[in-house]
């Protein structure tokens, strides 16, 4: 018995180091198996990750409680609080604004005068991706305005799409 194992064991370890030379005996392969899908229909992981909603307290803990905090509440006289503020809570299209081109020079947020620049984020942010962090500004920290939906930050971005330069709260007050 012990015989027929070493034989066995042998022709094995002969079949392994001769595979891939002349003469030689190789395994057989599997063809992997395909599976079509018509080409309208995505990729399983592209629908998925399409059906999920933008995270826009995500979007703003990532680009915006540097300068505006985690509470809304602003820093220093810098950068004003979002939290009870009229830019925020008030119209959709300034607010829409103020996110796509950023600001710059004095703006006075609840009786204050801040001094610092938002930079822009039009560039960055998809339409969808304005709109949840936009929406979500507007639901925080006690605020209560109603959310901005993806088409109304398409049409304000296209409407201001030949803009170059930051707002001035002047400005945003004029439109």
């Amino acid at each position: 018995m012990r015989q027929a194992i070493a034989r066995a064991v042998i022709g094995l370890v002969t079949a392994f180091a001769t595979v891939g030379t002349v003469g030689a005996q190789t395994p057989p392969t599997r063809t992997p198996r395909t599976v079509t899908r018509p080409p309208s229909a995505p990729p399983a992981t592209a629908r998925a990750a399409s059906a999920l909603p933008v995270d826009g307290a995500k979007i703003y803990s990532a680009t915006c409680t540097a300068c505006h905090q985690a509470t809304g509440r602003g820093l220093g006289n810098q950068f004003p609080p979002l939290a009870g503020s009229d830019w925020v809570t008030g119209s959709e299209d300034r607010l829409i604004r103020i996110i796509l081109h950023g600001v710059i020079g004095e703006i006075e947020v609840e009786g204050e005068m801040f001094t610092g620049a938002m930079p822009t984020w039009g560039p960055t942010f998809k339409d969808e991706e304005l709109a949840a962090v936009a929406s979500y500004v507007r639901r925080s920290w006690g605020n209560k305005a109603q959310p901005i939906s993806t088409a109304t930050v398409t049409r304000v971005r296209l409407q201001y799409a030949s803009r170059t330069k930051p707002w001035t709260a002047a400005e945003l007050r004029k439109q």
